[in-house]
């Protein structure tokens, strides 16, 4: 059995190497390069593959692995969005993907970033390096008297649930699909708008869909209270950056902390060399803000996570091969 791993960066090749000693009967082919038409050659020969990428997965790339004979794709990661669902069909290829490497971690980043613009730390910070060591005026707000509103309650949404509960917030939550614990606890309310109109805090958990695409846009900021905080460590789509900005301008919009952010492929993870040489004015226009907490895509970045999604991707892909069937096949 022989799979080929993609994308494979510094971080993932120690627990790459030992699934791989656990794995003897495996031929294991790793490489840094992304899964694209330039590197698909790469595959042949290979039984299966695994990747992580936010470049798109073509029906080019995807029609030449079908006819290297390839039928599974492991994802390293959650979204498949990127997956060209015709061409996958039309070769074959199954795909699978990590659904939760760590809901934690994700949920904990979430949290201690609210932390940070609750007690305005990035204000004080920066005030410090000017030798400034005033309190007055960045009083704080304290979490225990607010209203979060948790918008998805998948696993990601009930471990920052836990989380807000423990600082004593009061939790309210909307999901089209309800959780029957959760459900029993009364915390969902049954529109979004209701959620908007009630929370003091804006959680977003939800995936990258059609239906949610700008979810938070013009109209929806407007029926929020005043100076409402928004966190998003989900999708960049589920968030219109020129509306946010808008918000922010006006104050509705006390502060914001974006993990994601909507044209975030080719820019983060990247090293520019300075501020100035970023290449999206709409970005640094976020990052300026004493009150928005910019982070690179993560949420998700700890130990137990990467390694996770290095097991859980081999382990599907080596499912797929011995049985065509994986508990992490997704339906494209």
């Amino acid at each position: 059995m022989k799979i080929i791993a993609y994308g494979i960066r510094d971080d993932e090749k120690p627990y790459l190497d030992k699934w791989s000693d656990e794995n003897p009967d495996v031929e294991v082919i790793s490489t840094s390069q992304l899964l694209d038409e330039s590197t698909v050659e790469l595959a042949s020969g290979a039984d299966g593959v695994v990747a992580y990428q936010q470049k798109p997965y073509t029906n080019e790339v995807l029609d030449k692995l079908g006819s290297f004979g390839i039928k599974f794709l492991s994802l390293r990661n959650v979204g498949f969005d990127n997956v060209d669902a015709e061409a996958a069909k039309r070769n074959g290829i199954k795909v699978s993907n990590v659904p939760a490497y760590s809901p934690e971690a994700i949920a904990e980043l979430t949290v201690t970033q609210l932390m940070r613009l609750l007690r305005k730390t990035n204000i004080f910070d920066r005030k410090q390096i000017n030798g400034d060591l005033t309190w007055a005026p960045d009083i704080a707000d304290e979490l225990n008297q607010m209203t979060v509103g948790v918008i998805a309650t998948g696993r990601i949404g009930r471990a920052v649930i836990k989380i807000y509960e423990g600082f004593g917030a009061k939790v309210i939550a909307y999901d089209v699909f309800h959780n029957p614990e959760l459900e029993k606890r009364g915390i969902y309310v049954d529109t979004l708008d209701e959620l908007f109109a009630k929370s003091d805090v804006i959680s977003l958990h939800a995936p990258a869909t059609k239906d949610n695409e700008h979810m938070l846009n013009a109209e929806t900021f407007a029926k929020m209270k005043d100076g409402v905080y928004v966190l998003n460590p989900a999708r960049g789509s589920l968030i219109d950056t020129d509306a946010l900005i808008k918000a922010l301008d006006s104050n509705k919009v006390g502060g914001a902390a974006v993990d994601v952010y909507e044209d975030e492929v080719g820019i983060f993870n990247t090293d520019f060399g300075s501020f100035e040489n970023i290449p999206d004015e709409r970005l640094k226009n976020l990052m300026k803000r004493e009150n928005v907490l910019v982070t690179p895509h993560i949420a998700f970045y700890t130990k137990r996570a990467v390694k996770n999604m290095v097991y859980f991707a081999m382990d599907a892909n080596k499912s797929l091969i011995e049985t065509g069937e994986s508990d992490k096949l997704v339906d494209l």
